[in-house]
């Protein structure tokens, strides 16, 4: 489903040259759940930015699916990105100024979906998440669970193929941090492929296969368990 072949990612300024990625090569099967592990400044978020089509790799060759991606413009990547792929961020990324209930509804609104169907979905996707109760209240009314749980709401509200979770408890108590890694860990289980950025052995343990980075490069893979397609 996601493959990647050399890939590369150099930021350049006028005095320096560094070397996010340096030649990352894998392949993650439909249904997986990964772990992207390591030291911080080792490239794991900026993997994560490349396979979320967030950016282009400097070098190498990026799959999505059956494409070819990793020279795609902005507009045909943000097109690739709606319904296909779905993001949980450590800060929740929430607009503070649109409710719980418009701001899971925003990815059905790019997807132009009827306004009648979009009602219905984000209101199932709600009860889903057990967040339904603060449907019309602001994010900075909710507590740090609670937002989380609206951002997982908007990331699986279109259905996407991918959800890529960039420490997704980072900024969570253990207990609302477990109710989070077990909402992913269903979503897993129902088919939705999982790649995860963390630095949580614990967090990392719901997954499949735990790949480790270390100055830019994969260093290990564990496999946890034999994952059939």
């Amino acid at each position: 489903m996601i493959k990647s072949v050399n890939l590369k990612k150099v930021f350049t300024t006028d005095e320096v040259e560094t070397t996010a990625l340096n030649n990352i090569t894998m392949e993650i099967k439909e249904g997986e759940f990964v772990a992207i592990m390591g030291p911080s400044g080792c490239g794991k978020s900026t993997l994560l930015n490349i396979l979320g089509l967030l950016d282009n790799p400097s070098d190498g060759e990026y799959f999505f699916g059956e494409s070819e991606v990793s020279r795609y413009s902005e507009r045909q990547r943000a097109q690739l990105r709606k319904g296909s792929i779905g993001f949980v961020f450590q800060s929740f990324n929430l607009i503070d100024e649109l409710t719980v209930f418009e701001n899971v509804e925003l990815p059905l609104l790019y997807l132009k979906v009827p306004a009648k169907e979009r009602k219905k979905t984000v209101e199932a996707v709600l009860e889903r998440m057990n967040i339904m109760h603060r449907r019309n209240h602001f994010p900075q009314q909710l507590s740090g669970g609670q937002q989380q749980r609206v951002a997982i709401s908007r990331a699986i509200v279109a259905k996407p193929k991918v959800i890529l979770a960039d420490e997704p408890t980072g900024n969570l108590d253990s207990a609302n941090g477990e109710e989070v890694m077990k909402l992913l860990a269903e979503l897993n289980e129902e088919g939705t492929t999982i790649i995860m950025v963390t630095h949580s052995p614990y967090d990392a343990n719901y997954s499949h296969r735990i790949i480790n980075l270390f100055d830019g490069k994969i260093v290990t893979e564990n496999i946890k368990e034999q994952f059939h397609i």
